[in-house]
């Protein structure tokens, strides 16, 4: 029996979402929760899984395309008579949101309702009933956004009775060559230089053959495929070779080209951008600046990291300014807030929900350490690192994203000293911390080499008087000046 599955609401109530790449084709066996797709909300990329045990009947969007929500994404041929998805299914989307902090990127289970009488696959006679997704039964929207195919169907193209299909350069095209086995069925392990490699070439990693540990993907294994099926960047031309002039026509079609490039606004760009506006443009921002010196911080981050019984752990700059922001938020509540336009209420927080703000391929990210008041140090900097492993590998699930009171943004990384950093939508500052600078500074009467950093503070005029942003960051800057100092607040 042909059965068709919509794409689900995610549980972040989108009207949409991009397929990033499919990782099954027409005619491949699929077994129940098999990953099948990942798609970008405007938030994170999140693994579909599959809500059959069957065969895939038909694909219904390629990658790159825009889904809305609702609309078929692909048919399977199931199994036995009752298939059909549970009409009921999406209440259970409330509940995704918050249970998928536990399963990043991917629908978690707990908050997936019962299917309904399927049909049970071979071997699983006597299972339970299965856990389905949410948004089963969504009405299709009778207007929605028109679909964009910025790429080529790999299942649209057959590789019976030629040497190569040639297809549109893409980062998650299937390139298929008589010698090309058909892509396992789990998703390829790769580290995110390597995935890159493989999007610049255009290849699919679920057709490499991976050689390292734990079949993991080098790059080494993409450079090899990529040499066998002819999809290498083009070669450099030797230095001795005398380069063939160009012609005018050659000229100004590359002029042309080269000159702009226009890249569609969706996904964690186009969410980041609206976010910024509506911050910008709803709070009013005020930003301060204290420059520190915090010599003694350093000194004391170079003592853990020789501590032995603290390796493993990295604890850094940020970790420490986290935890001082920590300290200094239970002195001036005022900066962990909210604005609730709609109750004419001003919110302050009894817990403070960290975000971190990331730079990813994808675009920034700023998701937050829950109830990081209540973390020592050590566990602040390794919760902080798990966030930021996460967020590189584009695996930030939407609701670790959610509910953050306060935010970090760590510019000195990029060697910048200072910036005017704006509020993430909801909260009522921001801090911003420079680099770390080896400079000369008065100390103890005389001058002396030391490490300086200036913070930048920005908050919601609204809710933060500038006495109570000047005395919050002087709070922060005098932990970093002196972490002994840590030990007289509460």
């Amino acid at each position: 029996m042909i059965t068709e599955f919509r794409l689900p609401d995610l549980g972040e109530g989108l009207p949409e979402a991009e397929l990033v790449q499919w990782l099954v084709a027409e005619g491949d066996t699929v077994t129940l929760n098999q990953t099948i797709a990942e798609v970008e909300t405007a938030k994170a990329v999140v693994e579909l899984p599959s809500p059959y045990a069957g065969v895939i009947s038909k694909l219904h969007a390629a990658a790159g395309d825009i889904v809305a929500v609702g609309s078929v994404l692909i048919a399977f041929d199931v199994p036995g008579e009752d298939a059909a998805p549970a009409a009921d299914a999406g209440s259970a989307a409330v509940a995704a949101a918050a249970a998928s902090a536990e399963t990043p990127a991917q629908v978690p289970a707990a908050a997936q309702a019962p299917a309904a009488a399927q049909a049970p696959a071979p071997g699983q006679e006597h299972a339970q009933a299965q856990p389905n997704l949410v948004g089963y039964g969504a009405a299709p929207q009778a207007a929605g956004r028109p679909t964009r195919r910025a790429r080529v169907a790999a299942a649209s193209v057959s590789s019976a009775g030629a040497d190569t299909a040639v297809l549109e350069a893409a980062p998650h095209d299937v390139l298929h060559a008589p010698d090309v086995v058909e892509a396992p069925l789990e998703r390829p392990r790769s580290t995110p230089p390597v995935r890159k490699l493989a999007k610049d070439l255009g290849i699919d990693l679920g057709l490499v053959e991976p050689t390292g540990s734990d079949g993991l993907i080098t790059r080494a294994d993409v450079e090899a495929y990529a040499e066998r099926i002819g999809a290498a960047a083009p070669a450099v031309a030797e230095v001795d070779a005398e380069p063939a002039p160009a012609s005018p026509a050659a000229l100004a079609e590359r002029s042309a080209v080269e000159r702009e490039r226009r890249i569609p606004i969706r996904g964690v760009r186009k969410h980041t951008a609206e976010a910024m506006v509506r911050s910008a443009f709803t709070a009013p921002h005020v930003t301060t600046f204290l420059t520190v010196d915090i010599t003694a911080t350093t000194e004391l981050i170079a003592s853990l990291k020789a501590d032995r019984s603290l390796q493993g752990h990295r604890i850094g700059i940020l970790a420490v300014a986290a935890k001082a922001v920590c300290l200094a938020l239970a002195r001036t509540p005022e900066l962990n807030s909210r604005w609730d336009e709609e109750h004419g209420e001003i919110v302050e927080f009894g817990y403070v929900n960290l975000g971190i703000a990331a730079a990813t391929q994808r675009g920034l990210v700023v998701p937050n350490v829950r109830d990081a008041d209540a973390l020592t140090l050590v566990e602040l900097a390794d919760a902080i690192g798990g966030l930021a492993e996460t967020a590189r590998a584009g695996k930030t699930s939407p609701a670790d994203m959610m509910n953050g009171t306060f935010s970090i943004t760590n510019v000195g990384v990029f060697g910048v000293d200072a910036g005017t950093p704006i509020l993430n939508p909801g909260e009522a500052g921001i801090l911003a911390l420079g680099a770390v600078r080896r400079q000369p500074w008065e100390h103890r009467g005389e001058i002396a080499l030391r490490d300086v950093m200036t913070l930048a503070l920005s908050f919601d005029h609204r809710l933060v008087d500038g006495e109570q942003g000047a005395r919050f960051l002087a709070d922060v800057g005098a932990i970093l000046r002196e972490p002994g100092r840590a030990m007289l607040m509460r």
